[in-house]
């Protein structure tokens, strides 16, 4: 039996003991009819200016630490402009702040209507395939390899476990992560500090950890065990932020084919934002499949400023100072799409792809980021069989223990010492970004240390070259490239008596040759 199937069925076990009256798929519960109208975003014209920030004073005072100005993007949508809409039979579900609008279920006729109004700037369809990055779900994250891959024990040797660091996890349920093993530890010590659940805003703070409408609902308690997961019993660490504190928020529906709507997901970023969070995980994104296919999203629009959803991150980024992590997708082997999937397009935010436990190339469903981009996704990767939605807590964890290190970094320099703590950097490429993160360089760069030299430039001719290295391994990770970033096929290539042969292919510029402990780049002339 596998360890990710053994630990999920001792966890599923443990919490469905713990909780009898859950409520399983096929309960008896009453029916809620969906309105058949289509979702939209209505965009608003300006807002009342007297209005105060809708921020608690732990967000301003973060603000002021990080010298982040307050702007209009903090106070509030329109309470005039609510009324208005109110009045007309039109009834907001969700306000952005950010975005300076609301979302609603128009009928053609109020689409017409609301149009009309002087404050009203235009209407966009609201996205309502937002996915949860994550393959099947079939048992509990293989952690244990993965925090050997980031040489977790350099954290824990400096007693960087996430202490003081408040993280936000945007997912779909948190079943039984009250009950689970692995996380005891935190509810133990009350680290989960706000949970709201914006699918269903009657349930309470216990019912969102009891209720099992689809395994859907489980994905969120396994992201926050790649976060901050430590089973004493199996005497296995499955997270680094063990000492890190919570605030959940549910934007998905699981009984829905695992998909969300992001009018949830920005109402649960500007959520966490009045609180003061800085680091938030997110393991939902979109890809494709609207409901109305005119209204699809093409992959040359995974460009970081089409989707309102990624504006609203760059938003958070830029002006709020918030790290937003988030899987890179899983449509790497979807060879009608391939590509990250939206927020992850954004720039600001840090797009995390899966790699082998091996050789740490791309593994085959891992998005790769988009030719047409003027900037490198996914940023980094670390190792994960199951889905991006799993590496991308991980490095949330990585995050925190910076984060605790130093609290006075801003969330751009955070994401910039996880860059450059990365294996290949600054080698990077649109396959694993800059490579997997490693505690032990992440370490040298808070200590403002030089990093060993583990990178080097080599100028070749003709088509092919033999490489002379120094590895114990018996095959390695190459990169073929067509420009100093973007990769034409990645391949593992065996090594012969201390030498690697290189073949070079007719668009192929740069090659990357990865030997984990050292980087070389081949530059064709």
């Amino acid at each position: 039996m596998t360890l990710r199937l053994t630990v999920f069925l001792g966890l599923l076990t443990s919490v469905l003991q713990a909780q009898p009256n859950v409520d399983r798929p096929g309960a008896a519960r009453p029916s809620v009819a969906r309105p058949d109208a289509p979702k939209y975003w209505i965009l608003l014209r300006d807002k009342d200016q007297a209005s105060a920030p809708a921020l608690s004073q732990q967000s301003i005072a973060q603000r002021q630490q990080q010298n982040l100005p307050l702007d209009e993007t903090d106070q509030p949508v329109s309470a005039a402009y609510l009324t208005q809409f109110n009045q007309a039979g039109i009834h907001p579900i969700c306000q952005s702040r950010w975005l300076n609008a609301v979302s609603a279920r128009l009928t053609t006729e109020q689409q017409i209507r609301v149009l009309a109004m002087p404050c009203v700037k235009g209407i966009q369809p609201i996205d309502p395939a937002i996915v949860i990055t994550s393959i099947n779900l079939p048992a509990n994250p293989q952690m244990a390899p993965v925090m050997t891959q980031i040489q977790a024990p350099d954290f824990a040797q400096a007693g960087l476990t996430g202490r003081f660091v408040n993280i936000g996890v945007i997912d779909a349920g948190f079943f039984g992560a009250d009950s689970a093993n692995a996380l005891k530890h935190v509810f133990a010590r009350q680290g989960v500090k706000r949970v709201r659940d914006y699918v269903n805003e009657k349930k309470t703070h216990d019912n969102l950890f009891r209720t099992l409408e689809t395994m859907s609902d489980f994905h969120g308690t396994e992201v926050m065990a790649a976060i901050a997961g430590n089973d004493p019993l199996e005497n296995i660490q499955f997270g680094l932020a063990t000492d890190a504190t919570f605030y959940l928020a549910r934007t998905d529906q699981g009984n829905r084919e695992y998909r969300g709507e992001e009018d949830n997901w920005v109402a649960a970023m500007e959520w966490m934002d009045s609180l003061g969070v800085r680091l938030i995980n997110t393991s939902l994104g979109y890809a494709k499949g609207m409901s109305n296919p005119k209204e699809n999203y093409e992959p040359s629009q995974m460009d970081g400023h089409t989707s309102l959803i990624s504006r609203a991150a760059q938003i958070a980024a830029d002006k709020k100072g918030i790290l937003i992590i988030v899987s890179a997708g899983n449509e790497g082997d979807d060879r009608s799409w391939r590509i990250i999937s939206t927020p992850a397009d954004a720039q600001g935010v840090m797009a995390i792809g899966a790699t082998n436990s091996r050789l740490w190339n791309r593994i085959g469903y891992s998005s790769i980021g988009p030719e047409n981009l003027p900037y490198l996704k996914p940023n980094v990767s670390c190792f994960s069989l199951y889905g991006t939605s799993l590496s991308a807590p991980v490095i949330t964890g990585f995050a925190a223990c910076i984060m605790q290190a130093n609290p006075k970094l801003t969330n751009k320099q955070v994401m910039e010492i996880i860059e450059k703590s990365s294996h290949l950097y600054p080698y990077g490429n649109n396959y694993v970004g800059y490579g997997v993160p490693q505690a032990s360089r992440a370490l040298a760069l808070l200590r403002n240390k030089d990093l060993a030299g583990t990178v080097r430039s080599v100028k070749a001719t003709g088509k092919t070259l033999t490489l002379p290295i120094e590895t114990t391994e018996s095959i390695v990770s190459v990169f073929h490239k067509k420009d100093a970033t973007h990769v034409l096929q990645q391949e593992a290539t065996k090594v012969t008596n201390g030498k690697l042969v290189l073949r070079r292919s007719a668009d192929e510029k740069q090659t990357t040759v990865d030997l984990k402990k050292e980087v070389i780049e081949v530059v064709w002339e």
